[in-house]
């Protein structure tokens, strides 16, 4: 072999320069360089925050767009900087652009950093806005990277878009279910990420080194190809030096720890409960929405970003759904998307032509688009594209063959984790409707205790803007119950409840409930006398708003609430007590004293409705509130993901046992409404992140006619739950609120009969019943004489298909029956308890309602029930609203229906007889009238007033002969009504 003395030379050069170069990254941590950071000054110091503003001595201060930059937690402020002149702020001052960066510094080296939350960020980005707009004079375009851009869009958010001309944010996700990092299924992250926000990084600070490490991780063949190619390059300094000062910011000095407490913030608001995209993210106890933006957006997108997935960062167009969005795709991952050679060349250059478009009016710059929805790859294109981005093909190759694998796989994973999760939610509630007995201690103020146990600084529920925890919540519950102690009341004493839906009022009900006392709730403005009479009420709690009401009746009265602009113009005496004046501290607690003693055989509370005659109590055991609350629970679903919206009052059956129960049981936070107003309702449902809405009768027909959602707009609703809503209203919420479902409860009083459409799939019915409920059972039943025929061996003949019959419920054990029950129905001494209504049962299971027993017209030609009528009429699309009713005419009894029309529409016989075609001739009216407006009952169920038809155009008689409705004349009535 020939020696050559020229490689010798070369090798030994090449072994020297690596040597040098190797002793020099040992001692120094890296290659020392020429490169300077840009210049910039500290113009402010605050606790959370410094605020650098880049090339200060810049002239044309004032007159240039201003940017400010916001970093994630875990990354140093220097990421704008990392290139030097080739990075963010230099890219973007030679475009004539102002640049401020907002810099967290670490946690490690700040005073309390460790004990920093999230709101402590977003406020301090907030702060940052009012500095530079002060200064500058002009609005910002705020610009975040990664959880920065999350930080820009919530303090703009809190600040209702105030200063802020545009947002811009880089690999930002904001809809972490489309887009979880890897494929991982949403449930079962969502329940870790909420286990550790809970139990483990408060505890555990994430330190700087953790941080680098993870992020490390998360490619590990990509860090591992960088670290070979800089060793294979340590002879080469002139090629190493360009990355060398990006390479030491990814290895060491670019990462900062992160707070435990701003760790736990992000797990739980909006990795576990997904509220950047729902709405409700609660910032120093003001819930927040991304639908309070309404600047211009853009947001960058990496097309090989497995952090900040593009499904994930779309998710803002859904979220922000008043504000221009706009989306660039940069060929990058998560880190290349702002620093390094592509946002060199792609990125920045970008960034400063949208600040062009926007400040100079410049073209809407290639490569920025509005944003759509729906795209047809949110995962990396090809596995060609990571190929040509890693220059890595057999690795990538693996890779994208792995994607592929990982698409079928992650889909059958999240489908049976979902599953599983719906199981495991479900399991629990159902078993413990099972295993209560009646002397099982159940109660709304035990399971709200139980919460506080479990989790005291969840949220609990919101209202006027503010958000309440367990914690504060009881409280505020235990002490109302000492001022209650303190004035006399007692265990099993009732005690009458009239206020508005508001805090006050369900303090009131929790703290009855855990005193052991019974709440009798009274709706305002409705009989209260003849209600005290009837429950046996002695003493009242009371709002300032019914204040005078209650005095009037001249029992005992306790205030309770009012907030800061309450004011008592009624003199205190004896029978007049101000709660909020007692001091709880000052209240000795009674040995009889035992918090939550509630039996589930014992009465909880008793509910007054009706008006006049039909002025009747209704008795609900615990058992009965606790049936209610977890079947509520179980069939809509709920857990702590959701926020249920409260439009019914808690003094209806639907908002006590549906909405207030429901929540409770499921671990759901609780949003009340003070009233129906749909402008309110708008903003509240965006602001709440609202995924429940209940409500009663016909109460959403005021939010569809207000069109505060058009269809097709977007929501974070995904279920309406109550009773009572017509067929054709339940059409329209469907379609306006889509893909939103309804699910229609039946709840009987008496017995503990539970129904519930959970798929929604026929408008109408009420379903089947809920698991852990009563058996029940549909029995022939004759309106005209009220008994139920029996078979020949006396027993109650059992409904088939489709026939009407009286609806029962196995009566579970230890009830009383001399209250109405029923022993010896099908076999002897079994026992049932009869509800109120007639229902039909088709082939298939489910139930329908056909009436109530004392609302059955009882027509000369045979009985005839009104809700068939009522559903056939409102599924027209000009009916409003609709009642039906019996009238006396020369031919006996006949079946009336009133009708009003929605505005802009009217209707014909011929719309009438083709609406009516699928019921049977002998169940339809024999007249139909419009009138103007039909009034409604303060749960919103349309009242019926049995008025005479007036012969003209706006009436109309069914003709048996013709099968239509024609026109009602005057020879028409005064052969009826002589």
């Amino acid at each position: 072999m020939k020696f050559n003395a020229r490689n010798v030379v070369g090798s030994a050069r090449r072994l020297l320069a690596t040597a040098q170069n190797g002793l020099e990254v040992i001692r120094f941590g890296g290659l020392t360089q020429d490169v300077a950071a840009s210049p910039y000054e500290v113009v402010e110091r605050r606790r959370m925050y410094r605020l650098r503003h880049y090339f200060p001595d810049e002239p044309g201060a004032g007159r240039r767009p201003v940017a400010l930059l916001v970093p994630p937690l875990m990354v140093s402020a220097d990421i704008w900087d990392v290139n030097a002149e080739d990075g963010a702020v230099g890219i973007l001052q030679r475009g004539g652009i102002d640049c401020w960066v907002v810099d967290f510094g670490s946690p490690a080296a700040e005073e309390g950093g460790w004990q920093r939350d999230l709101a402590d960020h977003v406020l301090a980005v907030s702060s940052a806005i009012d500095t530079v707009t002060e200064a500058t004079g002009a609005q910002v375009h705020l610009m975040g990277y990664s959880q920065g851009g999350m930080f820009a869009y919530q303090s703009t958010a809190y600040r209702y878009g105030r200063g802020v001309a545009s947002i811009v944010t880089f690999g930002s996700p904001v809809d972490i279910v489309a887009g979880m990092p890897f494929g991982l299924p949403y449930g079962m992250v969502s329940d870790i990420a909420d286990f550790l926000a809970d139990h483990v990084v408060t505890r555990l600070p994430i330190t700087d080194a953790m941080v680098r490490i993870g992020f490390q991780l998360l490619d590990p063949v990509k860090t591992a190809k960088s670290r070979i190619d800089f060793l294979r390059q340590l002879h080469d300094r002139e090629a190493l030096l360009p990355k060398e000062r990006q390479r030491r910011f990814l290895n060491s000095e670019g990462w900062v720890g992160y707070s435990g407490p701003a760790a736990a913030d992000l797990l739980k608001q909006f990795v576990a409960h997904n509220r950047m995209m729902l709405g409700g993210f609660v910032i120093r106890d003001q819930p927040i929405s991304l639908a309070e933006l309404k600047c211009p957006i853009l947001a960058c997108l990496g097309e090989v970003d497995d952090i900040g997935q593009p499904a994930a960062v779309r998710g803002i167009l859904r979220a922000a759904p008043n504000a221009e969005v706009y989306e660039a795709s940069v060929l990058s991952g998560h880190f290349g998307m702002v620093a390094g050679s592509t946002a060199t060349k792609h990125t920045w250059p970008l960034v400063r032509d949208w600040i062009d478009w926007l400040e100079r009016e410049g073209p809407l710059p290639d490569g920025v688009a509005p944003m759509t929805e729906h795209v047809a790859a949110n995962r990396p294109r090809t596995a060609a594209t990571r190929v040509v981005h890693t220059t890595a093909a057999l690795a990538e190759a693996g890779a994208g063959m792995g994607k592929a694998i990982e698409g079928i796989l992650s889909s059958t994973v999240r489908g049976s984790v979902e599953l599983a999760g719906e199981a495991a939610r479900a399991l629990p509630r159902l078993t413990r409707l099972g295993m209560i007995q009646p002397h099982t201690r159940i109660s709304l103020g035990r399971l709200l205790a139980e919460q506080t146990r479990r989790a005291p600084l969840r949220d609990l529920f919101l209202f006027d803007d503010r958000v309440h925890t367990n914690a504060a919540v009881n409280v505020r519950i235990d002490n109302v119950v000492r001022g209650l102690i303190s004035v006399g009341i007692r265990p099993a004493q009732r005690i009458g409840v009239v206020m508005e839906t508001r805090p006050s009022a369900l303090a009131a009900l929790a703290a009855l409930s855990r005193l052991g006392a019974v709440g009798v709730l009274l709706a305002p403005g409705s009989e209260l006398a003849r209600a005290i009479e009837l429950t046996g009420v002695t003493t009242l709690i009371a709002d300032p708003e019914n204040l005078r009401q209650a005095v009037a009746t001249g029992v005992r009265v306790l205030v309770l609430g009012g907030g800061e602009t309450r004011a008592l113009d009624i003199p205190l005496g004896d029978n007049l007590i101000d709660l909020e004046q007692i001091d709880p501290a000052l209240v000795r607690v009674p040995a009889w004293y035992r918090p939550d003693p509630g039996l589930a055989r014992e009465l909880a509370f008793v509910l007054v409705s009706g008006t006049g005659d039909r002025l009747e109590a209704k008795y609900i055991t615990n058992h009965r509130w606790a049936l209610s609350a977890f079947g509520t629970a179980t069939t809509a679903d709920l857990d702590r993901r959701d926020t249920v919206y409260c439009l019914a009052p808690l003094h209806h059956s639907s908002g006590l046992l549906v909405s207030l129960g429901g929540a409770v049981a499921g671990g759901s936070r609780i949003a009340l409404a003070r009233s129906l107003d749909p402008a309110r309702f708008g903003a509240e449902v965006h602001r709440y992140g609202v995924t429940v809405v209940t409500y009663t009768w016909t109460m959403l027909r005021d939010i569809l006619d207000a069109e505060v959602f058009p269809a097709g707009h977007n929501h974070p609703i995904r279920l309406f739950i109550g009773s009572g809503m017509p067929a054709g209203l339940w059409r329209r919420t469907t379609e306006q609120f889509a893909p939103a479902r309804v699910v229609e409860f039946y709840a009987s009083i008496e017995g503990d009969v539970v129904l519930a459409n959970v798929t929604g799939a026929k408008a109408g019915c009420k379903g089947r019943p809920v698991p852990g409920t009563a058996r029940v059972e549909l029995v022939a039943y004759d309106p005209a004489t009220g008994h139920n025929p029996t078979d020949e061996h006396g027993f109650a003949r059992r409904c088939a298909d489709n026939e009407v019959g009286l609806l029962l419920g196995r009566a579970a054990e230890g009830v009383d029956l001399s209250a109405g029950g029923l022993r010896g129905v099908f076999t002897a001494g079994d026992s049932w308890m009869p509800t109120e209504n007639l229902f039909r049962r088709d082939a298939d299971g489910d139930y329908w309602l056909m009436d109530r027993l004392d609302t059955v017209i009882l027509a000369s030609r045979g009985p005839v029930f009104t809700q068939p009528i009522v559903d056939a009429l409102n599924d027209l699309t000009p009916v409003d609203m609709e009642v039906a009713y019996p009238l006396d005419s020369a031919d006996g009894v006949l079946a009336v229906a009133a009708v009003s029309i929605r505005h802009g529409f009217q209707v014909t016989g011929h719309d009438l007889t083709e609406g009516l075609r699928d019921l049977d001739p002998a169940q339809r009216p024999d007249l139909i009238h419009l009138v103007a407006d039909i009034p409604r009952s303060p749960s919103y169920r349309p009242v019926v007033r049995a008025t005479r038809p007036e012969p003209g155009p706006h009436a109309w008689r069914y003709h048996w002969d013709s099968d239509s409705y024609e026109p009602f004349t005057v020879e028409d009535a005064e052969s009826l009504f002589p």
